[in-house]
């Protein structure tokens, strides 16, 4: 056995003795071992409104580990909503060893208001205002709720996103190495057994508890496991980008010990790093050049900038050779926001 593996299993063993069979509510669901339930999180309106986060809490009947799955951060990115839907009319909770927590869409006023990035409730992008407050606006009242709920009951979470509506997207993970030893071991046991072929290596510090603004960041200021996965573009809910969400979060549980058998190992990865979205300098109409995916040498066209007139205001630039992850693919630029993401090729780490 090596000594990635002897690490991870030693997490996974630590953590799973510490808090297995503890979580038997979630907000006013209550689930005994074996069963499964389903409800929502209310979020008494204030100000904006209020809003109704529909959760589902499985239990299974034999311990193991609690894993988190949030889905609909974004209300526009559908694959990964799909995917737990899905995931809770199949599981059976008799043979599930551990619990789930399946946050299914983390942003209604989004989801249902059809918004890319942020609430139409209060303009914020949920995936930003992290740990939120209870006395806050409705996107941080929703991420207090959730952090409160959700992320501090979990031992390991997965953020599930997908290409925006405006996001041509190659399908990749991000994965955090934070440099404590065990936790970036479990950390790349989740990204690796996810199974994408893409896997970005994200060196952020961790941001103080306070103040961690995403949701997996949020985790890992908790010492809890945890890493983002993006499947799917444009706002689409299409079936390769569904099963690749369902595929991903099945080999997940089976690496985490939760449903029987081993876990498919992953063919091969092209490991990323220094990862830049490239932002519109102006507000204006943006062509892109480039597809997810391609290959880009520094320097290299991602895409052409008008204005509203047709007339030609210049060239977005890669600013290094690498990989492009995702590139904007509708024809809107608004200034200061991503119409690209680029990062470099790297060895895999050690």
């Amino acid at each position: 056995m090596n000594q990635f593996l002897r690490v991870a299993l030693a997490f996974l063993a630590i953590s799973c003795a510490a808090r297995a069979g503890e979580i038997s509510q979630l907000g006013p669901l209550r689930a005994s071992p074996g069963q499964a339930v389903s409800g929502y999180l209310e979020i008494p309106a204030q100000g904006e409104g209020g809003a109704r986060i529909p959760v589902s809490l499985v239990r299974g009947a034999q311990e193991g580990p609690v894993l988190a799955l949030i889905a609909g951060t974004h209300g526009y990115e559908y694959p990964g909503i799909t995917a737990l839907q899905r995931l809770r009319q199949s599981i059976n909770p008799q043979i599930l060893h551990g619990t789930l927590i399946l946050v299914h869409i983390a942003n209604p006023p989004s989801f249902y208001g059809r918004t890319i990035y942020t609430s139409p409730a209060d303009g914020k992008n949920l995936n930003r205002v992290y740990p939120g407050r209870p006395d806050g606006t409705l996107s941080e009242r929703i991420a207090h709720a959730i952090t409160t709920e959700v992320i501090a009951k979990a031992d390991f979470l997965v953020d599930l996103h997908a290409g925006d509506g405006n996001e041509a997207l190659r399908p990749y993970v991000y994965m955090p190495v934070t440099g404590n030893a065990k936790l970036d071991a479990a950390i790349r046991g989740m990204a690796l057994a996810f199974g994408l072929d893409h896997i970005v290596i994200d060196a952020a510090p961790i941001a103080p508890r306070e103040s961690t603004q995403f949701v997996d960041m949020t985790a890992l200021a908790r010492g809890i496991p945890a890493m983002t996965t993006e499947t799917g573009q444009l706002g689409l809910n299409d079936e390769r980008s569904i099963g690749l969400a369902e595929h991903g979060i099945q080999n997940l549980m089976r690496h985490l010990g939760m449903l029987e058998g081993a876990a498919e190992p992953n063919p091969g990865v092209v490991w990323l790093t220094d990862y830049q979205v490239i932002n519109s300098p102006v507000t204006g109409v943006f062509r892109a050049t480039v597809r997810d995916g391609y290959a880009i040498a520094e320097g290299g066209v991602l895409g052409e900038l008008y204005d509203a007139f047709g007339a030609r205001v210049g060239d977005v630039r890669a600013p290094f050779a690498g990989i492009v992850n995702y590139v904007i693919d509708t024809p809107p630029a608004v200034e200061g926001q991503p119409l690209a993401m680029v990062s470099r090729i790297a060895s895999p780490p050690q």
